[in-house]
């Protein structure tokens, strides 16, 4: 018989939004285009809704016979997950508008891929960890093509689909090994097996699986092609939210599933992290499209955060939420901030374009900048606490050569960083920039608010949150 109270507690976010999606389905179908204003305010409400769940039922619980589990630290990343997913909603509308494709099927693909996130927070076994993975790809390579007049856009979806399919394979093929050496899919029976060969070679194939979803390198390269040819309001979408989701979740299963073998993987997540900071950094120094170099910043954002993993469970988990937090509400703004920058010929793109932006729109240049110099790492806005805490876990774990790196690869993002302040402040204008949504405007002042200023300043209080959420890895 199925408990309602425990599965309120352990999926709460999940089943709302299953109702939502499937509410939308029935709306769209009924309503048609009539549904396709309104859609956008509904997933956003969809989606800000599971965020209030999640924080109503934090502690986490167990349902379905143990295939789902939740605790604080999963759900402190649903919870920014969620709300960044929703702000990412709102701020596509008028983008959708203006290029013809405001359908309701986008908001209703957003839901959809919000309720893979949660899937895989939730996950407590291998099936329910794959269910997961597949709501969220699905969802998210149509949403990359969404543009399908667009033959930008249709290489992304392509690029994505193709590449997202032979990451799925190998995560696959990794479950199925560790499964095939355990004898089980629950992580619970799998973290209390004893490591084999055929167990490690799983766990490395989950690993490589994993890490093609969160961009990191060397399976990153679908990243910059990807957030250059998808529509910007996805671009922001996937930078943010479910880098947030799957990020936790990578750590989450190496914590909890693997927890006991951390030798064995320690190097191997070293390795990837190192490699992400360093391509990362030194390939957005090229760059000369706004999009591609966001992309390759997010590789090198994601070596940062590996280090955290890197780091283990007590040492890491904290400073992981720190970074992924003020990371993720940092990159909805900047890509809000590409989206807030329109010229008569189209968007703004090109980095040489932002010529000017401090004369015509001092706002938007102070709030890009702010945003900017945090992602950087430089005190005093939010993003160096992030980074720092990040950078103590490395050394408290011993991770020296790992933790030079993260230094390296911040000096020479610096580079890329400080020019973009150097356009917006100090060159020539070219073109006018015209008038742009509200909601886009309020989406880059409120990141800007957070993510550099306000954490400035309570970045003790976002500490002590997050080391009390790392506290559910022991429950």
């Amino acid at each position: 018989m199925l408990n309602f109270t425990a599965m309120t507690y352990a999926i709460g976010p999940e089943l709302w939004l299953v109702s939502a999606g499937l509410v939308g389905v029935l709306l769209g179908a009924l309503m048609k285009d009539a549904f396709n204003g309104i859609s956008f305010k509904f997933g956003a409400l969809a989606l800000f809704g599971a965020a209030a769940i999640a924080a109503m039922f934090y502690v986490g619980g167990e349902a379905f016979n143990g295939l789902v589990r939740t605790n604080t630290f999963v759900n402190f990343a649903k919870i920014v997950a969620f709300v960044i997913g929703g702000l990412a909603l709102v701020m596509s509308e008028g983008f959708m508008k203006r290029h013809g494709t405001a359908r309701y099927e986008y908001a209703l693909l957003t839901i959809f891929a919000a309720l893979g996130m949660g899937m895989i927070l939730s996950a407590a076994d291998l099936m329910t960890l794959y269910m997961g993975v597949e709501t969220l790809s699905l969802s998210s390579y149509v949403l990359a093509a969404f543009h399908r007049d667009s033959a930008r856009s249709s290489e992304a979806g392509l690029k994505y689909f193709v590449l997202g399919a032979l990451a799925s394979g190998m995560l696959l093929y990794g479950a199925s090994l560790v499964y095939g050496f355990t004898g089980t899919t629950s992580f619970e029976g799998i973290a209390g097996s004893d490591m084999s060969i055929g167990m490690m070679f799983g766990m490395v194939l989950m690993i490589v699986g994993l890490a093609f979803k969160i961009s990191a390198a060397p399976m990153h390269v679908w990243t910059p092609d990807v957030y250059e040819g998808a529509p910007t309001p996805v671009g922001a979408f996937f930078s943010s939210a479910p880098k947030m989701a799957s990020i936790v979740v990578f750590a989450n299963i190496m914590f909890q599933v693997f927890g006991e073998a951390m030798d064995q993987w320690q190097l191997i997540v070293a390795i990837i992290a190192g490699l992400s900071m360093i391509i990362g950094s030194f390939g957005a120094l090229t760059q000369t499209n706004i999009k591609r170099l966001l992309g390759y910043s997010s590789i090198a954002n994601v070596g940062y955060a590996l280090v955290a993993v890197a780091a283990g469970p007590q040492l890491g988990a904290g400073p992981l939420l720190i970074f992924m937090t003020i990371y993720a509400i940092s990159s909805l703004g900047l890509f809000a901030g590409v989206l807030a920058m329109r010229r008569p010929g189209g968007m703004v793109e090109g980095i040489n374009e932002l010529g000017g932006l401090m004369r015509k729109r001092p706002a938007l240049a102070i709030a890009l900048s702010i945003l900017v110099w945090s992602v950087s790492g430089l005190p005093p806005f939010g993003g160096f606490f992030g980074k720092l805490a990040v950078f103590q876990a490395g050394i408290e774990a011993g991770l020296i050569p790992l933790t030079i790196i993260l230094v390296v690869a911040s000096v020479v993002s610096l580079g890329y960083y400080l020019r973009l302040i150097k356009i917006m402040w100090f060159d020539e204008p070219t073109e006018r920039f015209e008038t742009i949504d509200g909601s886009v405007t309020l989406v880059v002042m409120a990141s800007a608010l957070i993510a550099g200023i306000l954490f400035m300043f309570f970045i003790y209080q976002l500490g002590w949150w997050t080391d009390q959420a790392a506290l559910g890895l022991g429950a």
